[in-house]
């Protein structure tokens, strides 16, 4: 399979550089004829044309060489059919179908209700609180599996049950409050790069932080120095970060 397109590039390759170095007259006429066949087999063919693996690659390599503009007379794709392709190509590289293995069992009903029974009679305690007593009770669970119950039950974290809703502190701490999360973006050799993004709450401003294929605590220090010189005075009036 490799080898096969692997040959086919390289005469595509070759195919342009024979193109290149004739002379312009010759180059239109093949350009014409080129063009009123494409719309002879269209016509004939009435659906779409299959495209293999071989003609994607070199349709997007070629795709860099035109204007936008030009697409629509000299492409039989669209730009959006192209980053379509490579959607594909990542989701297949990053399956991760051959490592996966069998998960954790799921919590019990009688554990899921014992800890909101446990946090509804306890305003106070968290969810680190929780798990504490049930370990003392031979229930081993994780910290993080006492928190996804008690969210799914809608019960907020404690001290805050009894006070303001996430919502509303988010709502009256909108100018106190800073964000921010990795995205990720792979490139067209299906490089993953992470994208560092903070935004103040209060005014939805977006900041890049950094982007990066190898983020470790001493970027993101190095990240939280530079941005924090980037906002320079507003950065007294934040409090929360997210």
């Amino acid at each position: 399979m490799l080898l096969s397109l692997l040959y086919r590039l390289v005469r595509c390759l070759f195919g342009l550089l024979a193109v290149l170095v004739r002379s312009d007259p010759s180059k239109d006429v093949e350009l014409l004829v080129l063009r009123h066949e494409n719309q002879v087999l269209r016509r004939q063919l009435g659906g779409r044309p299959q495209w293999d693996h071989g003609d994607r690659l070199w349709l997007a390599a070629l795709s860099r060489l035109v204007h936008r503009r030009r697409w629509a007379e000299i492409f039989p794709v669209t730009p959006a059919t192209i980053l379509r392709w490579h959607r594909h190509l990542v989701a297949r590289e990053w399956t991760y179908t051959d490592r996966r293995r069998p998960g954790r069992p799921p919590t019990g009903v009688s554990i899921k209700t014992l800890i909101v029974r446990m946090a509804r009679e306890n305003p106070t305690w968290g969810h680190r609180r929780i798990q504490g007593e049930l370990a003392r009770l031979g229930h081993a669970i994780a910290a993080s599996t006492v928190w996804e119950i008690l969210r799914a039950a809608g019960i907020d974290p404690a001290p805050r049950r009894e006070g303001p809703s996430w919502r509303q502190f988010l709502t009256a701490q909108a100018h106190a409050i800073i964000a921010c999360g990795f995205l990720v973006v792979e490139t067209v050799l299906l490089k993953r790069l992470y994208v560092l993004v903070v935004i103040e709450h209060g005014t939805r401003r977006v900041h890049l932080a950094g982007v990066t294929a190898c983020p470790t605590g001493a970027w993101a220090v190095q990240q939280a120095r530079n941005l924090a010189m980037e906002l320079e005075g507003r950065i007294g009036a934040l409090r929360f970060l997210i």
